[in-house]
């Protein structure tokens, strides 16, 4: 039976009715039992703060902490950014004590080896599983209707307002045809599919994938403040 992670944002509103920083957190179930949470998300700014991540995130890198409690006494994961440029970027998902849990390298669509984005995931001793954003098939459906989307795009902004519909965002990563991980973008939740697969991999996957592609419309890590 596979095991499903949730990852979750929210915006809580102050005492003044302005807006917290996000909050964001992953939670892990499996069978029937009820989810619980597993980890905090949370930036890791490097020594220019936001404005110098925010910099750096143009490039494709990110950097992020999962939290074992929102009070930030005890990590679970870190992911780094061991290399961002041309479109390809590759991350290290490091355990508390700094030890390898596992890799990930992203390929963006035309800048990497094919049409679609490529994701990779490799588990620290483990194979790599390959894994592409959506079929092919409902990108041929949604290119066509692009165009449209981009007069939606321009009504919004002339405050017309309109939803844009989102292209594919489904992946699923094999290794010799076997399925062991797969991102869902209903409710956004990842399945490890496969037992052996550290739950910490697939916590720091699905919140790196919400940090390129957002159902909110930002994501997460991009805020300014």
């Amino acid at each position: 039976m596979s095991t499903v992670l949730t990852m979750k944002v929210r915006r809580p509103a102050g005492p003044d009715g302005t807006l917290e920083p996000v909050r964001t957190w992953v939670e892990f179930s499996e069978g029937s039992g009820a989810p619980r949470v597993v980890a905090h998300a949370e930036r890791e700014l490097p020594p220019g703060g936001i404005p110098a991540y925010l910099a750096a995130r143009g490039s494709g890198a990110r950097s992020f902490v999962l939290w074992a409690g929102e009070d930030r006494r005890e990590r679970v994961a870190t992911l780094v950014t061991a290399s961002a440029a041309s479109g390809v970027a590759t991350f290290q998902v490091l355990g508390p004590q700094g030890e390898l849990i596992g890799t990930f390298v992203r390929e963006k669509a035309l800048r990497g080896r094919g049409l679609r984005t490529r994701w990779t995931v490799t588990q620290a001793g483990g194979p790599a599983a390959v894994g592409f954003k959506g079929r092919i098939f409902w990108w041929c459906v949604w290119w066509p209707l692009w165009p449209v989307q981009a007069l939606i795009v321009l009504a919004s902004l002339l405050g017309g307002g309109g939803d844009v519909a989102r292209g594919p965002r489904r992946i699923i990563w094999r290794v010799d045809g076997r399925a062991r991980l797969e991102f869902r973008s209903g409710g956004d939740r990842l399945l490890l599919h496969a037992p052996e697969t550290d739950w910490r991999l697939g916590a720091a996957l699905l919140v790196l994938l919400r940090a390129f592609d957002s159902p909110l419309g930002e994501p997460w890590d991009a805020a300014k403040q």
